[in-house]
Parts: C-alpha cells; sequence; structure tokens
C-alpha cells in the first residue's frame, strides 16, 4: 500500500532569500583560478606582502645604517641593489618601505569602507532627505580630485604616516557611498527584498541577511581596485613630504631624494619605481580577476 505523500513546506523567511541550495563558492574559485592575469596579480600581492611581513627577520641590514664609504655605490655583492646618498643599503628600505606603502593601502581602504560603506546602504535604503544630504555631501567631494583632496588633507593634519592614510582613506569615502549606494537601489528593488518585508522581518534583519550580502561583491572589487590606488596616493604623499617621515623608509621618499642622483646613481629611483609599479599592477589585476569572478552574468 502506497504511503502517502508528505508534504513540503517552506518557510516564509526562506521564499524570500534568492539562494536556496548551492553556494557559489566553488564556480567563483574556478573562474577566479583560470583568470591568468588574476592568479599574476595575487602571485605579486602575496609577494610583496611576503616581504613586507617578513621584513624583521630577513637577513638585510639595517635600512637607516649609513656607510660613509658605501655613498652611492652601484649595485654590487655586498649591496644587491646597490646604495644611496648616505650610504644605505637600498634592498633594505625597499623591504622596509613595502611595510608602509602596503599598510597604507589598506588601512586607508579600511577607513573608506568603515565610512563609505554604512552611509551608501543608509542612503540606498532609506531615500528621503537622509539621501538627499549624503548625496549632496557626495557630490561635494567627489567635485575634488582625488590626490588634491588628499594633499590637501594631509597637509591640514600634518605630515606623518597616520595623518596620510586618514587623508587618502577620507579621500576614497566618497567612492565607496556613491557605489554602495547603487547597489542598494538596485537590491531594494527585488523581489525577495519586497517579500522579506511582506512577512515582517525587521529591518536590520534585512539589511543584514538580504542587502549587505548583495552589494558585497562589487564592493570587495572596488577596495582591491583603490588599495592600488592608495598605495600611489601614499608614495606621492611621501614624495611631497607628507606621509612616511625621515629616516623610516618609504618609496615615495626614496624617490624624493633620488630625483637629485638621476645622473650619478639612476638606480636609486629605479628600484622603488618598479617596486611601486609592480605591486600597483598586481592589485589592480586581482580586482579585475574578482570582478570577473564575481560577476553573475558569467556562467
Amino acid at each position: 500500500m502506497a504511503q502517502p505523500a508528505t508534504p513540503i513546506t517552506i518557510d516564509a523567511e526562506s521564499a524570500a532569500d534568492p539562494v536556496l541550495s548551492a553556494r557559489p563558492e566553488n564556480r567563483v574559485w574556478k573562474k577566479f583560478r583560470n583568470h591568468r592575469s588574476a592568479m599574476l596579480g595575487g602571485v605579486l600581492v602575496v609577494f610583496f606582502c611576503a616581504i613586507a611581513l617578513l621584513a624583521p627577520i630577513l637577513p638585510i641590514p639595517d635600512p637607516s645604517a649609513t656607510d660613509w664609504g658605501a655613498v652611492r655605490k652601484a649595485p654590487s655583492a655586498a649591496h644587491w641593489l646597490g646604495t644611496d646618498e648616505l650610504g644605505r643599503d637600498v634592498l633594505s628600505r625597499l623591504i622596509w618601505g613595502a611595510q608602509a606603502s602596503l599598510l597604507a593601502g589598506v588601512v586607508s581602504v579600511a577607513i573608506a569602507l568603515g565610512l563609505g560603506v554604512p552611509l551608501g546602504i543608509i542612503a540606498g535604503y532609506f531615500g528621503g532627505w537622509t539621501d538627499a544630504v549624503i548625496s549632496r555631501c557626495t557630490e561635494a567631494l567627489l567635485a575634488a580630485p582625488f590626490l588634491i583632496l588628499a594633499i590637501a588633507l594631509a597637509a591640514f593634519l600634518g605630515p606623518s604616516l597616520t595623518n596620510a592614510m586618514i587623508a587618502i582613506g577620507i579621500s576614497a569615502t566618497p567612492v565607496f557611498i556613491r557605489l554602495t549606494r547603487g547597489q542598494v537601489l538596485s537590491v531594494a528593488a527585488e523581489d525577495y527584498v519586497e517579500s522579506a518585508r511582506a512577512i515582517g522581518l525587521s529591518t536590520p534583519r534585512i539589511l543584514r541577511r538580504y542587502i549587505f550580502p548583495n552589494v558585497l561583491p562589487p564592493v570587495l572589487v572596488q577596495a582591491t581596485l583603490t588599495v592600488a590606488t592608495a598605495i600611489i596616493a601614499e608614495a606621492s604623499l611621501s614624495f611631497l613630504g607628507l606621509g612616511q617621515q625621515p629616516p623610516s623608509p618609504s618609496w615615495g621618499s626614496m624617490l624624493n631624494t633620488a630625483k637629485n642622483f638621476l645622473n650619478q646613481a639612476p638606480w636609486m629611483a629605479l628600484w622603488p619605481g618598479i617596486a611601486i609599479f609592480m605591486v600597483v599592477l598586481g592589485f589592480n589585476l586581482l580586482g579585475d580577476g574578482l570582478r570577473d569572478a564575481l560577476d553573475p552574468r558569467e556562467h
């Protein structure tokens, strides 16, 4: 005798969720792994992060130690990348300078995310006068070029790496506000969000479960690309004397010193320039790969 069919019940909250079963992590990783330029970018980023973290234990000279008998010496077995105007080892200063550049990039973007994402969610979800105020302030900040605004804020706060990171983070915030607001407006109009409202879910729960997870992928991609921009900005501020202060090494300050010795010691400018180029290239390639891997239209 046939058994009666067991009725299938669907929780009302689950019905509002756009993802009911399989998670896309495997598909995203597979697409990212097959993206050659993204993998190259990831290797470059991991390499520079590794040397920055391992700088204290690597067998390299003190980056601030001077040797008056080896002033502006060309690359050799004793100094693989040469020495600077004070006889300091360029390789050592390059490795320790990676700490300042990567720290500035990551912390600046963290500041921009911490300010921009909540403001963008508030503006996009609640609308009304809140959206109007946040949007007008964002447009006012976007009217100023990113680097000019960062220089102005850094000059106001005072020359130091910490103030440079704050200035860069605030300058990058409007981009994340605008991006997050646009994504929230798009997601909030979807049927599953309307269903969540209809079944009586609270606003914090809707924001946490349905809005934030769906705006996160494009924000992560933008954050990766913005790290590269922040590294260039930190190097620019250090070049102008508004970032990392001597004798602490920084790629921007190394370029500032090297500009006076381009004919006598071109290697002083060559290596920090290559380092900036490579790490920025790595973050840009990584960001492009993440964008392609997280694009739901790609299968």
